[in-house]
């Protein structure tokens, strides 16, 4: 059974709809919309401040989403893909955006829709990535401004594909 806690009398609301991994865990202050799934060892750490989530969002195996104390929420729009061991911490994700494999998102970044982090890319604290770029590197920086085929071909694809592994464990 994933572990699924209360902090401090607040529950998690997870949809049920939603594909939560047997040994996932999820705490505290955490709401997701529908068609979520959070996957094997993944962590979804609500306890010192909320994280929001919006519909058809995944996050991939031993990915770390958390906040910081009194200062920053973590808001995950539609259409979010968070690639395996990827840290997000305290930052806002827009709509249609994939964070790639072993990447980190720090405290207050703000990513654009229709966006991608590349695998392994460090996003500073603070940094604003405009709508349809790509940033990779350490630290990450704007590459390419992102194709349609992109759009198309990872970002949806990725998302719609995690919504159809989850109906496999449903």
């Amino acid at each position: 059974m994933p572990v699924i806690l209360p902090v401090k009398g607040v529950h998690p609301l997870i949809p049920d709809n939603c594909f939560v991994a047997p040994n996932a865990t999820i705490v505290g202050d955490v709401q997701m919309g529908d068609d979520c799934s959070v996957w094997f060892n993944a962590v979804v750490r609500g306890d010192v401040n909320s994280i929001r989530m919006g519909n058809k969002v995944n996050i991939q195996d031993g990915a770390c989403i958390h906040c910081t104390y009194e200062k920053t929420k973590t808001i995950i729009g539609n259409n979010v893909s968070i690639g395996h061991n990827a840290i997000v911490h305290g930052c806002t994700i827009e709509d249609n955006v994939l964070v790639g494999m072993g990447a980190i998102v720090m405290d207050r970044v703000k990513i654009g829709q229709n966006s991608i982090i590349a695998a392994g890319a460090v996003v500073l604290e603070d940094t604003e990535v405009p709508a349809g770029s790509i940033f990779a590197g350490v630290p990450a920086k704007k590459v390419k401004d992102i194709s349609q085929e992109l759009i198309k071909g990872e970002i949806e694809r990725i998302a719609n594909n995690y919504t159809m592994y989850s109906d496999w464990f449903k």
